[in-house]
């Protein structure tokens, strides 16, 4: 019996052996991080012009959300948010481009679905923003409800989750409606302000972002209350590379850890005398995490310098005081009422 439970034991040691060898080859056999290092910048696919999540202003600079978090990652592999090659993409070209690796991450307001993270080899890394579908309409239509649409014409991007979902709500309220389906956003924007439909669909963030920049007037325009589907947006990467998976998702999670622990760009280097264990271990300063992921101990802390934390990226993209005034809401922090929430840094 004793004999037994040695070979038992011995089976187990071996086997977390084996278990530990391989966790050990998976953090530095990452060949997504391989070919950014070797290119020296990172490739991100953006949208093609998303106020509040990613837009080029007149000298070819992105700000957003979803550009923010580009240039999170780029620090995170890299040490320099400045590495980061911006490649806006349609709604129908961004799963192409992932596929084929055009592009290392996808960071274009996509929303996370089942079909989308097992049907298309590719595979979401965490969410950004908690969103929903809504109806944007021009206040002199005198609509205070998507109940009142029968009839009307939409504005709609084809192949997204809300061309399906126009479908969806229309049939389940039993209304008609005449789509126009037009690919490029700004095309798109452009034939709803020009009055060519009477409704454009969107994500509720999409709709201030454009009511807010493309509108002459945003006054005139009005988002009706209804959120006719959940819509959470995160980066997409190829599933071939789990390495890269866990360090974008990661990433997102450094974001909303450092605010939940009260660390920012401007205070993050005083951190370094802090005694708290979860702060150190999320800046390295108790070395193991970095290595986990095959990156810097210190690229968590690198991140937050470049970029700030989750509360710092909203505020300078979509908060109070910018032009899209959009209340946090389920993008609070978890204690605060919200969605956000990190698993552990250990």
């Amino acid at each position: 019996m004793r004999l037994i439970s040695l070979l038992k034991t011995a089976g187990v040691a071996a086997a977390l052996a084996h278990m530990t060898m391989s966790t050990a080859n998976a953090a530095t056999a990452g060949a997504t991080v391989d070919a950014i290092k070797k290119r020296g910048e990172l490739v991100c696919g953006v949208s093609q012009g998303s106020a509040g999540l990613s837009i080029a202003d007149k000298q070819g600079r992105w700000t957003g959300l979803d550009a923010d978090l580009c240039r999170a990652l780029a620090t995170a592999v890299l040490g320099d948010p400045q590495k980061t090659r911006f490649v806006p993409l349609s709604s129908q070209q961004r799963f192409p481009a992932l596929q084929g690796g055009e592009i290392d991450v996808l960071n274009r307001n996509t929303t996370i679905t089942s079909s989308r993270d097992a049907g298309l080899g590719i595979v979401s890394a965490g969410i950004v923003f908690y969103d929903g579908q809504g109806f944007l309409v021009p206040k002199k239509l005198g609509v205070k409800s998507a109940t009142e649409l029968d009839g009307a014409q939409v504005c709609v991007q084809p192949g997204t989750v809300n061309e399906q979902n126009l479908v969806d709500y229309f049939k389940k309220h039993k209304l008609n409606y005449r789509p126009v389906v037009i690919e490029n956003l700004v095309e798109l924007e452009q034939a709803f302000y020009a009055g060519r439909c009477d409704v454009y669909l969107s994500d509720a963030s999409t709709l201030a972002a454009s009511r807010a920049a493309r509108a002459a007037n945003p006054d005139d325009f009005v988002i009706l209350p209804e959120r006719i589907n959940k819509s959470p947006l995160g980066p997409f990467v190829r599933q071939d590379d789990p390495n890269w998976t866990a360090i974008v998702r990661w990433t997102v999670n450094a974001l909303v850890a450092a605010e939940e622990l009260g660390i920012t760009s401007r205070n993050v280097d005083s951190q370094a005398q802090s005694s708290d264990a979860q702060v150190r271990r999320l800046l390295g300063l108790d070395p193991g995490i970095g290595k986990s992921f095959g990156l810097d101990e210190g690229w968590a802390r690198n991140v937050i310098k470049a970029v700030g934390n989750y509360g710092e990226v909203w505020d300078r993209n979509l908060g109070a005081a910018t032009p899209l005034k959009l209340d946090r809401g389920l993008n609070r922090q978890w204690n605060q009422g919200g969605l956000l929430y990190s698993p552990p840094f250990q």
